[in-house]
């Protein structure tokens, strides 16, 4: 059984009903769900997740004037459910698996992975809010929020980065998949430096994804996990998983080379078709400052193209 699924049953079967009996004033103001850290919120969890921060549980996030009265109590009484449920469980906390389950107040929750404890406002602030984070605090399921709070912050960061980080994010993305795969790749092999190729290999891909996730506007996944899940993306997103696969599977230099500038083309073809390069080179780079040149907003077009 799925993780997810395992903490929506217990929520149902073993939450819900205590909840009811012993918290029934507060039911309408009560969200429930399993958002965060962990495989089982982004739904990849197996047999080998199962040895760590794994199990019955869920989360129950209230508003700050409902945590502040109740939430010792709430903790305490989801603390005395059963810890086993249709034999899977307990949980094994690991040292840093503390705090996936159990009660939060909502703005402290995604205060945990942003920083914030407001949605963000700002250009600047989206620009430098990790990525990986984003995608934690976006997953996984919410079993139920009537009184909406919860949901309010999920559906405005769900509504993705403004078109003009989205851009900058982009244009960036252009440069370093580039720089990494098309010019410093050959470079390095053609040096005998080995390790330089591999880890600008490793950076080609992982930037490759990083601009696959952004042309599908989503958040791309903590690294254990962002190759499989740029799969399910429906922009290129299966293409990319199965290339990226042949790439770091290629023994031949030659032939990686000739599968990094098959990459680099797919993704030139959906920059023009989302209208984001009407470049007709083939090097990333190129690509870079006519996509910052499309953002509105002057301050962050002039910036540096690298960073983003």
């Amino acid at each position: 059984m799925k993780g997810l699924d395992l903490a929506e049953r217990y929520f149902e079967e073993i939450g819900f009903p205590m909840l009811q009996q012993e918290f029934g004033p507060y039911m309408d103001r009560l969200a429930a769900g399993l958002v965060g850290d962990g495989s089982e919120c982004s739904g990849f969890d197996d047999s080998v997740s199962r040895d760590h921060d794994w199990g019955p549980g869920f989360c129950l996030w209230l508003s700050k004037p409902d945590y502040e009265e109740i939430a010792d109590r709430l903790q305490a009484a989801l603390d005395g459910l059963p810890k086993t449920f249709e034999g899977c469980g307990p949980r094994r906390t690991s040292e840093w698996g503390d705090g996936r389950v159990g009660v939060f107040e909502v703005a402290r929750f995604y205060q945990r992975f942003l920083g914030l404890d407001r949605i963000p406002a700002d250009l600047d602030t989206w620009l430098i809010l990790p990525e990986n984070s984003l995608a934690a605090c976006t997953n996984g399921k919410v079993f139920r929020d009537p009184l909406g709070e919860f949901t309010e912050w999920r559906v405005a960061l769900l509504a993705f980065y403004p078109e003009d980080v989205r851009r900058k994010k982009i244009a960036a993305r252009s440069m370093t998949i580039g720089q990494a795969g098309q010019y410093n790749f050959p470079r390095c092999v053609q040096r005998g430096e080995l390790f330089a190729a591999q880890y600008a290999e490793t950076k080609f891909c992982a930037d490759v994804i990083s601009v696959v996730f952004l042309l599908n506007r989503r958040y791309t996944s903590f690294y254990k996990w962002m190759h499989r899940a740029v799969g399910d993306l429906p922009l290129l997103g299966a293409w990319i998983r199965d290339r990226i696969s042949d790439l770091i599977t290629e023994s031949d230099f030659a032939r990686k080379e000739e599968r990094i500038e098959e990459i680099c083309a797919a993704l030139i073809q959906e920059f023009g078709r989302q209208m984001l390069s009407t470049h007709d080179s083939t090097f990333l780079p190129d690509h870079g400052p006519v996509i910052q040149a499309t953002i509105q907003d002057a301050s962050l077009r002039g910036r540096n193209v690298w960073v983003g």
